[in-house]
């Protein structure tokens, strides 16, 4: 997985281990040390960070994280920034390779990072983001785990800003409010209606709209392959079997799984549908024709389909990835959308 970039505060964020900017010494500093030790619980946190005691700088170490939403806190200690020819770089590098092999000696398959030692410590945003990006892009070359970097202030994020840029671009070329009639509007007879339907979705797959029937009787007529005669289809071709599917980031339970292998006419909800997409990668033509398949699209009216398709276009599959995107913009994570 590549190197997800994202704003927002990491005390909200979900991962097997949350990265802190801890001090030396066992006690409280400001703040990402701060903000862990409160969303942790305090008490607990301190005592298990006083039986540690001194940490060097560069070095990692774990704790419970309590009240977290993660199986661990890490916590390294960043070099204070005096004036770069002080080995500051290299005892930066080492917090975010050390935090990485500590988090994989932990069977963590994620981890979240601030952006370590740019606060109160100063080093700069600029070269502290060049080196922790080059420490997670050479660790990921070689290891599959889904790594985080969680960028707070505004100016630091604007440095990052190449993907923030690239999805909002993104969304406000697409996000337009015609789509919204298209989607809902009761103008027209229904044979122009299923006509510009089909339209849409030859479009996307890269058909001639010469395939496409002018006469009702003709479209239905052409039947087509169900949600669950698709996913099997495509589980068929690619020699996967039900385990590779449900057990995959454990966006689909077994029960679930069974359900649809069990019923021809299994009609999923519209985050099951996106999660059995999500599971099988499949790339973004391909998910639009399965979707399609169970009466769900990816709407241009809506900014989290957006984002799901943004992810999905750029071959990124992870759940997590996804529903950090959508936290970041203000939206609900996607296991919420189940209409």
């Amino acid at each position: 997985m590549p190197l997800n970039v994202i704003r927002q505060d990491i005390t909200k964020v979900k991962a097997d281990a949350i990265v802190n900017t801890a001090n030396p010494d066992p006690v409280i500093g400001g703040g990402t040390d701060r903000a862990v030790y409160n969303a942790a619980g305090e008490n607990e946190l301190r005592a298990a960070r006083i039986a540690i005691g001194k940490i060097a700088p560069g070095e990692a170490v774990k704790t419970p994280a309590f009240a977290l939403n993660a199986k661990y806190i890490i916590h390294t200690v960043g070099p204070v920034w005096e004036d770069g020819s002080h080995g500051e770089a290299a005892i930066l590098k080492a917090c975010y390779d050390n935090s990485l092999e500590l988090a994989k000696e932990l069977g963590c398959r994620s981890v979240a990072f601030p952006l370590i030692a740019t606060g109160t410590y100063g080093f700069p945003k600029d070269k502290a983001i060049e080196i922790a990006s080059k420490s997670i892009d050479s660790f990921l070359s070689h290891n599959d785990m889904d790594v985080t970097l969680v960028i707070f202030d505004k100016e630091a994020f604007k440095i990052t800003g190449a993907k923030f840029q690239d999805i909002t671009a993104y969304i406000d070329s697409n996000y337009v409010e015609s789509a919204h009639t298209y989607e809902y509007g009761t103008e027209g007879n229904i044979n122009e209606r299923i006509r510009r339907e089909r339209l849409h979705m030859a479009r996307v797959r890269g058909a001639d709209s010469d395939d496409i029937p002018d006469d009702i009787d003709e479209l239905l007529g052409k039947e087509l392959m169900t949600f669950s005669e698709r996913v099997l289809d495509i589980m068929s071709k690619r020699g996967l079997n039900g385990p590779d599917v449900y057990n995959r980031q454990h966006l689909i339970t077994k029960k679930v799984f069974s359900d649809m292998k069990n019923n021809t006419y299994y009609h999923p909800n519209k985050y099951t549908a996106i999660a059995f997409c999500l599971a099988l990668e499949l790339p973004l033509d391909e998910t639009m024709d399965l979707l399609n398949s169970a009466g769900w699209t990816l709407s241009k009216s809506k900014k989290a389909d957006l984002i799901v398709k943004w992810h999905i276009a750029r071959g990124d599959y992870s759940i997590r990835n996804i529903n950090n995107t959508l936290l970041t913009f203000g939206l609900k994570e996607l296991d919420q959308y189940k209409q």
